[in-house]
């Protein structure tokens, strides 16, 4: 074989390595890929099936009930609800009224059910997508109530 076969060669070699590896990098980002939604936007369908996903908002006061390990409550931005099932310890700083975001999947009777909740951790911190969904229900809100007629 000429050195210029043996050359071109390796070089498809190596490309075809790259290739494959880069293959797998991709794989493995999108499979541990978690986007975040509203209530609002799982309500409208937004949110994926069968795939984990994280919602967030404010507990809904009067919504917390607990069982032993088993809890449910409901997260709201203020527009729309969406109710949630979880198994386990919830934070400390896990209150009614209070900033939540909860990782899991939507069955089909749209319940959420949760595999991990995140309660805020100070008096300030919200998350910035959970911030900006109460602000913006809370303005539709405003809006809708001041059309004449209301």
């Amino acid at each position: 074989m000429k050195p210029r076969h043996q050359r071109f060669l390796f070089i498809t070699a190596g490309v075809a390595v790259l290739a494959i590896a880069g293959m797998f990098v991709l794989n493995a980002f999108q499979s541990n890929l978690v986007f975040f939604f509203t209530p609002t936007q799982v309500s409208q369908g937004e949110a994926p099936k069968g795939r984990a996903f994280r919602v967030g908002g404010m507990v809904k006061e009067g919504s917390l009930v607990k069982d032993g390990e088993n809890v449910q409550f409901v997260v709201t931005d203020f527009a729309h609800d969406v109710p949630v099932k979880y198994k386990g310890l919830l934070p400390d700083l896990f209150k009614e009224g209070k900033g939540v975001v909860a990782q899991g999947q939507l069955t089909d009777d749209k319940q959420f059910t949760a595999s991990e909740v995140l309660a805020k951790h100070d008096e300030n911190y919200m998350p910035p997508e959970a911030k900006h969904a109460l602000d913006k229900a809370a303005a539709a809100k405003a809006a809708e109530s001041a059309k004449p007629g209301n």
